[in-house]
């Protein structure tokens, strides 16, 4: 059974980023199993959809018939939809945009460095405009973006042109010092990312860099998602990417990371003690026992869990949902 200590820590935890490597799926796929996963057994697991600001007209085209739909709540009450009936819906969706309306998919998009905050934040607001005004587009809304933090400053002058509607993260470079970008942050509504892997063994930050960034986000009280290198929950040497003959290497756990997480945020571990839960390859050592996750001699209860999900640790970016699924499965985590 899946005990209330591991949904408090798995609720919403995965922004699917199947776009991007390794799996790089082309888009038509990528959405394809997006739209799967949100129906499946395990869819309280998944967050948002991953798209760069400049693929959004791709988006929508293959979104367009797989997106969810003001009259879907009619058709899932078994109740005959026509014309008329959508009309209706997207006149009731602007009156009362809660009542029999199925959940909207979340996007999180992805700013391009190169091109103007400005026009891509405009056309973000253009996206989500044209759904809200016309839900048989699909109930669809963008509401994070995600951006680099190259320096306190240039945080700074973003934080400036960012409106208040969409929630934006940051990618630290975790090679360096990012205690001064996480301080630009406090207080700013904006959060931090630290990306934990990629396609080859250099791509992964050290356990002491991933405990340092954690340990800085809760002293600073700044909000955070990880991305990238994490499609397992316990650390381990994996396959990097998906090819034959593929290159190796250590990989972190999204267990060993959201723990040391919230071991920061409840407990106030410090970087030295929390690096010791990033490093662990012992399943056995993380023990959900109802609504407690003990590590280390340290006990979480559920709500722990979940303040430090909602508030602090926030979610993950995979290129894959269905691995992180059927490990947990295999560890007996999930039914």
């Amino acid at each position: 059974m899946t005990t209330p200590a591991a949904r408090a820590l798995f609720a919403d935890l995965f922004d699917y980023a199947g776009l991007f490597p390794p799996s790089k799926l082309p888009m038509d796929r990528a959405v394809a199993d997006y739209a799967e996963y949100v129906t499946s057994a395990h869819a309280w697991m998944l967050s948002r959809f991953v798209v760069p600001v400049t693929r959004l007209g791709e988006f929508e085209e293959h979104a367009a018939e797989r997106s969810p739909k003001p009259e879907d709540g009619r058709r899932a009450n078994g109740l005959a939809v026509s014309e008329e009936d959508e009309e209706l819906a997207d006149k009731e969706s602007k009156v009362n945009p809660h009542r029999s309306r199925p959940k909207p998919w979340k996007l999180s998009a992805i700013i391009n460095a190169d091109k103007s905050l400005d026009k891509q934040i405009e056309a973000i607001f253009d996206f989500n405009a044209a759904h809200e005004s016309a839900p048989s587009r699909g109930l669809v809304e963008i509401d994070s973006i995600e951006l680099k933090g190259a320096t306190p400053a240039a945080i700074d002058a973003a934080m400036d042109v960012i409106p208040e509607q969409l929630n934006p993260f940051f990618e630290l470079d975790h090679s360096g010092d990012i205690r001064g970008h996480v301080a630009a942050l406090a207080g700013t509504g904006g959060a931090a990312k630290i990306r934990c892997g990629g396609v080859t063994a250099d791509a992964f930050p050290s356990a002491e860099e991933v405990a340092v960034f954690i340990a800085a986000c809760a002293a600073a009280e700044v909000p955070f998602k990880f991305t990238a290198g994490l499609h397992h929950p316990i650390r381990a040497e994996q396959n990097l990417t998906y090819e034959a003959n593929p290159p190796r290497g250590v990989m972190h756990g999204f267990i060993n990371v959201f723990t040391a997480a919230a071991l920061a945020f409840n407990k106030r571990l410090k970087p030295d003690e929390l690096v010791k839960c990033v490093e662990s390859t012992e399943p056995t050592e993380f023990r959900f026992e109802g609504d407690a996750l003990n590590w280390g001699g340290h006990s979480l209860n559920a709500e722990q869990l979940e303040r430090t999900r909602f508030t602090f640790a926030v979610s993950v970016g995979s290129c894959s949902f269905t691995e992180p699924v059927d490990d947990l499965k295999g560890l007996g985590l999930l039914e």
